[in-house]
């Protein structure tokens, strides 16, 4: 049951009533004003006779107001009734919207909206073209907003500044919902005609090497570090950029060796490139884990139609971006 603390004055005084007023009684009272009968809104309401006539009681309790008077064998309604009907009609009607789900009628054609996807810059350059076309392709008015994400954070997403974060789950706020997109897998890169390229790349040769690593942290050990250090090796990390296209840039006019997601390497689309030409991607000689890139979004945005269809075209046009090796 649904109650709302009436306000009154006291004393010049405006202060909060302690009695509660039924809001039910609105939607009794709304059906009674349209039948101006008790026999006819009792059926209405599935109720009985009597049950309807206790209700109109409490109604003339509560307005102060007779309603509904007898005239000959019906009732009509008073003027304070028929000033009431179409306010109250309006009150249980959009009381009624509030409690609705929406409807799932999402007109893409008329759509306009901008959703912000963040995402770092090796998943921006290889998925946002795909997926800003798609997203034209159905919703012409939409507008798609890019951000990068520096740090890893659940801030923008809590606060409605970012609709859907792609990236590797783990955030500090356990309400975010996260679904997989692909898995991908750590793969070295080095400038064609590297002399380290020439025959099987040892855990030596490569732990010697001049390196570049991404990081937008002071922190620069990765997942790689970890195996080689069971070897008892350590990487020499000459260069520290922000971004995994960056560090393919300075891979390919240095030899520098960089560590970059496979998918930087190749797509779906009908020329298989890497995001940066010039250089060529090598087996690890260790093994470090899969990445699981995933969506995640805040769950007040679980309901809402058009974020929906925004984050599957999203998760969709990706999966089938990324080369299938890379899942």
């Amino acid at each position: 049951m649904i109650a709302l603390h009436a306000t009154c004055v006291f004393s010049g005084v405006w202060t909060l009533c302690m009695d509660t007023m039924d809001l039910n009684l609105l939607i009794a009272l709304d059906v009674l004003l349209a039948e101006e009968s008790v026999t006819g809104a009792a059926r209405r309401l599935r109720l009985s006779a009597s049950a309807m006539s206790r209700t109109l009681a409490r109604l003339r309790a509560a307005t102060g107001d007779p309603l509904l008077v007898r005239a000959g064998r019906g009732l009509v309604p008073t003027p304070r009734a028929v000033e009431l009907r179409d306010r109250v009609h309006l009150l249980v009607r959009d009381a009624r919207a509030v409690f609705t789900p929406p409807a799932d009628d999402l007109d893409l054609a008329t759509l306009a909206r901008t959703f912000v996807i963040r995402a770092n810059e090796g998943f921006t350059a290889l998925c946002a073209a795909p997926i800003v076309a798609a997203a034209t392709r159905a919703a012409p008015h939409v507008r798609l907003r890019f951000v990068s994400k520096p740090v890893k954070e659940s801030s923008p997403l809590r606060e409605g500044q970012v609709d859907l974060e792609i990236g590797t789950a783990g955030m500090d706020a356990p309400e975010v919902r996260t679904q997989l997109i692909f898995r991908d897998a750590f793969v070295g890169a080095a400038r064609a005609g590297h002399p380290l390229l020439v025959g099987p790349m040892t855990a030596d040769a490569y732990a010697e090497s001049g390196h570049v690593v991404v990081s937008r942290k002071d922190d620069v050990h990765g997942p790689v570090d970890d195996a080689l250090q069971e070897l008892g090796l350590k990487r020499r990390v000459l260069a520290v950029v922000p971004g995994f296209p960056d560090a393919m840039r300075v891979a390919r006019d240095s030899d520098l060796l960089a560590l970059v997601p496979r998918s930087c390497f190749a797509s779906n689309s009908a020329i298989a490139t890497p995001l940066v030409t010039g250089v060529v991607a090598f087996d690890l000689p260790v093994k470090t884990a899969q990445i699981a890139v995933s969506a995640m979004w805040h769950p007040r945005m679980d309901a809402d139609p058009a974020h929906r269809w925004m984050r599957e075209l999203v998760m969709a046009t990706s999966r089938a971006t990324v080369v299938p090796s890379t899942f």
